[in-house]
């Protein structure tokens, strides 16, 4: 049989006659029967049965398996889709998709593979899927890479053409002088493109600022009437050479680009007045704003102007006489190099409607590289939070609204563009995909999704947010108010995020995240890995608002999130706004959050960090190194158990990406600086055991105490014993201070606490402001099995003896926690301040036997420290101060 032309792919237009022809054959052989066995016409030879089987097989593949559409840079829009005649885009390639389905083409039914072959697809225009391109569930398109290719989408054009720069130009810095180079700015438009990234070999380049590296100035003032700003004046600052020129001001959690209007000279500043819209915005609305304070007032740098091109990795575009500048770096040859600059903003769209979505398409093994995002160069950009950017804003003279009564910001968003763009779409995916050197946010599902997956793709060297999903607020919407459409299908419900790797992401706009979420309903977050941003790494909520509204049925669950904050604060690993019933953040490992060096208030970091009005979350069995977590003007329902750095370890260890997409680590972003890491405060025991007639005054003990910046308030004493309870980042380092200063004692580190109650999260009650801490000491005994009874005892006590935690409740108490050293046992009971232990400690025990119970188990592991008398087991140590 000859088989030219037979095959499924490229969906052959001959696909019809093929079936045709086989269904005359197989009618011919069975009407005329065998002239072997007499002629008959209805008898049929078994080997005759068998081609006839064989054929009928042959049809069913050719109706059922899916239809194959090809594209090659070698290939012709003019052609017919085929494998040796391949599309030249994608764009053609859907268009014969959309015509087979809409003619119900037999050949669709087991669905439509659109195959990239290998290479860098430049686009002129951005892709769009419409509803016409819908798949269904039998029949899906797929658009994936072929075999072993590596297929990219760009919206990037190549810089050619470079030539050391050989004759003086007006404002170039001396250094620069004879290490620039130039080449002509595109015009793919017949006009100067105009950009903000330049990418050399696959490496972003330094748009020319008046600081190097990560170095800032602080502002001197704030002029909020007149809307100014008072700078110290810049090196070899040049007023009248501003055309452009741009202030990226750090203020709290976000950033703000301002285009600079007129720079004034005066005394030893230099007075900016800014560009409208975003002067007035910048200047009128409250949060985030400009920080002044004795501790240091906002950071800043500027921007886009030739008088900053003086150093190796710097680059300026000169949009009056269409030249790009820039000073290579050592080992760039720049006639070899590959510069490449953006000029789509978004790459692709899936844009369905609300009664017409997009449906049953997916895209693997694909990379979207070289988006642009002009706004900050046209209107400025001045976000709110989450890089979605005020489009107006202001503060209420008498603050207060129907729906919250403090409120003083009013403020109305819109949402940055993204490479990938996905509107009502159901049933979609993007699976083992690149979203690489982006201007803006990655890959955004932003209304109206529908069991979306999105897994196993690399988001890495973005500028924006790596993923965003949901509504965050409409355009026409006040951003503070609950948003509940009466058409829930406007929801994005129950998608997927899951085994992302997401690195090196915000790295322009400081203030978007790692993967945020707006209003969203049944969402999963799960087993990603999230690192070096510059604020937070999942941020699920939108609206500062308890009201219930279209979120519930969130989790966040089994994430590994570290390095992160590495530029702003009032930052988390996990980060919530809003009432989000029956959601849940569990599993996850938080770690490593870097010291964000122009942070207002350093310590105003937080692993977890349940912001306005979150409520009805469970925050359960997290992993992080200590319990910095902050709730802020939540609502109710909030259940915390569990959290912190006693959970298992498997919990760290399973977090992150399972095993069958840990192969994408070989792209985590590498920090090579030296940023350091901030370390939580952790309560800790420094005990000092003096030799008998040693033990120095209180007015020594305070003197050190003072020097180290440890409250006096914090020492304790029985006998020859000195307790100091305090929290610290350094408790080995503090150790070796007091044995350095106090040789004549010995001193024993408690930072292993293997018990913590605490009435937050055992109570579910709010704790008291102030505590008062009673302190007591005692010894294991020495037989180590029973040792190991008594602490496994406790690891299970709040599961198996839950009346204990009643009993504390009942007393009042707002923490008990046990550190050992050892055999020694220090327990720390913190009541409220005032309150008198021996009046609280019998309600332990009210209407509540097992506590006794627990009580008389638990004397048989436990003896008195040296120096206690007979049948005496816990000394209390008296508080000094």
């Amino acid at each position: 049989m000859d088989w030219e032309g037979w095959q499924v792919g490229g969906a052959k237009n001959n696909m019809k006659e093929i079936r045709n022809s086989l269904k005359t054959r197989i009618q011919h052989l069975v009407v005329r029967g065998d002239t072997n066995h007499g002629g008959h016409p209805w008898f049929v030879s078994p080997r005759t049965k068998n081609f006839i089987s064989t054929l009928f097989l042959i049809m069913y593949c050719l109706t059922s398996s899916a239809a194959d559409i090809y594209v090659s840079l070698k290939g012709s829009d003019n052609n017919v889709g085929s494998k040796e005649k391949p599309f030249a885009t994608l764009h053609s390639a859907l268009r014969k998709a959309r015509e087979l389905r809409r003619l119900n083409d037999v050949a669709v039914k087991g669905g439509i593979r659109i195959i990239i072959e290998n290479g860098v697809y430049k686009l002129d225009e951005t892709i769009i899927l419409k509803p016409e391109d819908s798949g269904t569930k039998d029949s899906p398109t797929q658009i994936i890479s072929a075999q072993n290719a590596k297929v990219i989408f760009s919206g990037g054009l190549s810089i050619k053409g470079w030539r050391k720069v050989s004759t003086p130009i007006v404002g170039l810095p001396k250094e620069a002088i004879g290490n620039v180079w130039v080449a002509e700015a595109p015009s793919p438009a017949g006009r100067t493109l105009e950009f903000r990234q330049l990418w050399v070999n696959g490496n972003k380049a330094t748009r020319a600022r008046d600081r190097n590296g990560e170095i800032m100035n602080r502002i001197l003032s704030w002029d909020f009437k007149n809307q100014t700003c008072r700078i110290p004046i810049p090196k070899n600052f040049n007023p009248k050479n501003i055309e452009g020129m741009e202030m990226v001001i750090h203020q709290w959690w976000a950033i703000a680009n301002l285009r600079i209007k007129l720079a004034k000279v005066i005394g030893n500043a230099v007075e900016l007045t800014f560009m409208q819209p975003e002067s007035r915005i910048q200047s009128e609305h409250p949060w985030p704003a400009p920080w002044i304070s004795k501790d240091g007032n906002s950071a800043f740098y500027l921007t886009n102007s030739i008088q900053f091109l003086d150093e190796q990795g710097e680059w300026f575009e000169d949009l009056r006489n269409h030249k790009i500048y820039y000073w290579a770096a050592k080992n760039e040859q720049m006639q070899n190099v590959d510069v490449v600059v953006p000029h789509l903003e978004t790459l692709l769209k899936i844009e369905g409607t609300i009664d017409h979505p997009v449906a049953n398409v997916s895209f693997k093994g694909i990379s979207f590289e070289h988006s642009t995002w002009l706004r900050p160069a046209k209107q400025g950009h001045v976000p709110l939070q989450t890089g979605m950017f005020m489009l107006d804003a202001y503060k209420l003279q008498i603050a207060g609204t129907p729906d919250k009564k403090e409120l003083e910001n009013q403020a109305w968003v819109g949402r940055p563009p993204a490479a990938v763009e996905v509107s009502y779409a159901t049933s979609t995916s993007f699976d083992s995909c690149k979203f690489e050197h982006l201007a803006s946010t990655g890959l955004d599902y932003k209304k109206g999704t529908l069991n979306n997956l999105i897994r196993g793709n690399l988001f890495k060297d973005i500028g924006g947010s790596g993923i965003l999903i949901g509504t965050f607020s409409d355009e026409a919407m006040e951003a503070h108010l609950p948003y509940n459409p009466k058409d829930q299908r406007e929801i994005s419900t129950n998608d997927r995020i899951e085994n992302n790797l997401i690195s090196n992401v915000t790295n322009e706009d400081w203030g978007t995240v790692g993967l945020g979420a707006g209003y969203v309903k049944g969402i999963k977050i799960l087993n990603n890995e999230i690192n070096e941003v510059s604020y937070s790494a999942i941020s699920v909520g939108w609206g500062w608002t308890p009201t219930v509204n279209a979120m519930r049925n969130n989790v966040i669950s089994g994430n590994k999130i570290h390095h992160y904050g590495k530029r702003m604060y009032d930052v988390a690993g996990i980060y919530t706004l809003s009432a989000q019933p029956e959601s849940f953040i569990t599993k996850n490992y938080i770690d490593s959050i870097y010291k964000a060096p122009y942070a207002h208030i350093p310590s105003h970091w937080f692993y977890i960090y349940t912001d306005e009005g979150t409520a009805y979350y469970t925050i359960r069995d997290n992993w992080t190194p200590a319990q910095k977590y902050l709730q802020n003007a939540n609502g109710p329902g909030n259940i915390w158990q569990n959290n912190g750095n006693l959970v298992a370890d498997s919990i760290k260890l399973n977090a992150g990406l399972q095993k069958k997409y840990q192969y994408l680590l070989k792209g985590k972003f590498v920090n090579k600086s030296a940023q350091p890491i901030n370390l939580a405060n952790q309560q800790v025991i420094l005990e000092l055991v003096f030799k008998s007639g040693t033990k120095p005054t209180e007015a020594v003990l305070n003197s050190f105490l003072k020097a180290n910046q440890i409250p006096a308030s914090s020492i304790y004493q029985w006998e020859n014993r000195v307790v100091i309870y305090f929290a610290t980042q350094t408790p080995a380092a503090l150790q070796n201070k007091f044995q350095k200063q106090f040789s004549n004692a010995e001193v024993k580190l408690y930072d292993n606490m293997f018990y913590d109650f605490t009435r937050q999260r055992n109570c579910l009650l709010e704790p008291a402001k102030e505590w008062d801490h009673i302190i007591l000491s005692a010894n294991l005994v020495k037989d180590e099995k029973m040792q190991k009874e008594y602490l496994d005892e406790h690891a299970t006590q709040f599961d198996k003896w839950p009346e204990l935690s009643k009993g504390f409740c009942n007393a009042d108490f707002q923490q008990l926690v046990i550190y050992r050293n050892g055999r020694q046992l220090m327990l720390v009971i913190s009541i409220p301040k005032g309150a008198n232990l021996d009046e609280l400690n019998p309600k332990t025990t009210l209407n509540n036997p097992r506590v006794d119970e627990w009580n008389a188990l638990m004397k048989k592991y436990q003896e008195g420290i040296e120096g206690t008398k007979k049948d005496e087991v816990w000394v209390f140590f008296k508080k000094i101060n």
